[in-house]
Parts: structure tokens; C-alpha cells; sequence
């Protein structure tokens, strides 16, 4: 599916004058200038919503080029067309496309990096944003447990940093059950003490990360009990706290 996906977008970007070469794009209008990645995506990307299509079908264009140039930058322009005049889009179709890639056996930091960031930074989008991609099937990803759905699972919990507490701990409560997210799930944690824009709540945090089966060794759990145990919610509140925690554990 994402592979037909590039491909219309490949099509599309020729129509538009810009095809790929082997270091790079070039466009019509000046054949001998190599395009980045990048540039492409800074260029026409926002074209896609401009486009003589359905909704649906500009957004499955836009999701193409993602998949064809892998640029955060086409995350963006389809997050400026939800909230535009014209937005929002349909979300059947906008969700369908980050649960699909947050599945693929790929590269995939465009799309994590922009749910993080772009989507579970903002209060007014996180809850709706998290119970797309996975609140709402983590039932189904610890009953069924395909490669596919613990691929997704895995890469929104290690994003999941700045999801509101009373958002994310069903979700979090229901995957402890699976120790194939447990590793996904430390990350979690300590993202959402970490973060800029991370919650947590100590002692329901700490609860779970007690219930996790990790290796002993591994990176800053023990630090991390500890600062949940002493009742912090997040390093940027008590920024000394992670400093003590390192001295006292080593």
C-alpha cells in the first residue's frame, strides 16, 4: 500500500515538473540545480492540498510523499491543512495513515518525531491523536500480538512522553500485561519524566515501572525509580533531582 502510495506521488511530482535522479530531484524550471529531499518536500508538499481532489484523496497524495521523500516537512503541511479554513480533514483517512506507517517494517522517525511534537505536544490534539494510533486498539495489540501492531505499539509508547497522564495510563496499564512492550514502555516512562512537556504521576508511574521485566542493567531505571519514589513529576520541575538521584544510585 505504501508502495503504491510513493508511486502516485512519484507521478504526481513529475506533473509538476520534478523528478528524481540519482543524487537527488531536479525540477524543469532549472534542470542543472540538485534538489534535497528536503527542499522538494519545502516546495511542494503544501501543493498537494491545492490539488483538484477530494479531501481523502489529497491526504492519501500527502502520506505518498511522505513515503517517497520521508521529510518531517510533509507531516507539517498536513497538519497546517487539518487546521486551515478548509480543515479539518477526514479523520478516518488521516489516522488510517500514521497507524499504517507507524506498522511498516521501515524507517519511521518522520512520523514518530511529528506525533511527539506536533500532535501529543498540543493538549487540544493529544488525547484525540493518541486513542487514534493506539488507545483505542491496545486491547487488540495485546490479544492479537502481530509483528504489525507490536511494531506500532512499540514506536507511540517511546513517543508518548507528552500524552497527559490521565490520557496514556489505560493505555499503559493494558500493555504491561504484554512483555514485548515492556522495553517500549520504560521508555515511555522515562520520557514523560524527561520531556519538556512530559506527565507523569509519581507514585501510579512508579507503580508500573515496577511491574516492567527489564534487565537490571539497563540505562537509568534505577534513577528513575528513584525520583519517582521522592514524589517528582518531571526533571524540568526539580532539575537537581535527576543529579541527586545519579549520585545516590552510582
Amino acid at each position: 500500500m505504501e508502495m503504491q502510495a510513493a508511486e502516485a506521488a512519484r507521478r504526481w511530482l513529475a506533473d509538476q515538473g520534478v523528478s528524481q535522479v540519482r543524487d537527488g530531484w531536479v525540477s524543469d524550471e532549472a534542470p542543472d540545480a540538485l534538489l534535497t529531499t528536503s527542499q522538494v518536500a519545502h516546495s511542494w508538499a503544501g501543493e498537494v492540498f491545492a490539488e483538484d481532489l477530494d479531501a481523502a484523496d489529497q491526504v492519501r497524495l500527502a502520506f505518498g510523499l511522505l513515503d517517497l521523500l520521508n521529510e518531517y516537512w510533509v507531516t507539517c503541511e498536513i497538519r497546517f491543512a487539518d487546521e486551515s479554513a478548509k480543515g479539518p480533514l477526514p479523520a478516518d483517512v488521516l489516522w488510517d495513515g500514521y497507524r499504517r506507517r507507524l506498522e511498516a517494517d521501515r524507517d519511521v522517525e518522520a512520523v514518530t518525531y511529528s506525533l511527539w511534537v506536533d500532535w501529543f505536544e498540543d493538549r487540544s490534539t493529544a488525547a484525540t491523536a493518541f486513542a487514534e494510533v493506539l488507545g483505542n486498539d491496545i486491547d487488540r495489540v495485546v490479544a492479537g500480538r502481530s509483528e504489525a501492531l507490536l511494531r506500532r505499539a512499540r514506536r507511540v509508547l517511546e513517543c508518548s512522553g507528552p500524552v497527559p497522564w490521565l490520557v496514556k495510563e489505560p493505555t499503559y496499564r493494558t500493555a504491561v500485561q504484554l512483555p514485548a512492550l515492556h522495553s517500549a514502555l520504560f521508555y515511555g516512562l522515562r520520557a514523560s519524566y524527561h520531556d519538556v512537556y512530559g506527565d507523569l504521576e509519581p507514585a501510579a508511574a512508579l507503580a508500573l515501572l515496577d511491574q516492567l521485566d527489564l534487565p537490571t542493567n539497563t540505562q537509568h531505571l534505577t534513577e528513575l525509580r528513584h525520583v519517582l519514589a521522592a514524589g517528582h513529576k518531571n526533571h524540568y520541575r526539580s532539575p537537581r533531582a535527576w543529579d541527586d538521584a545519579v549520585r545516590s544510585c552510582s
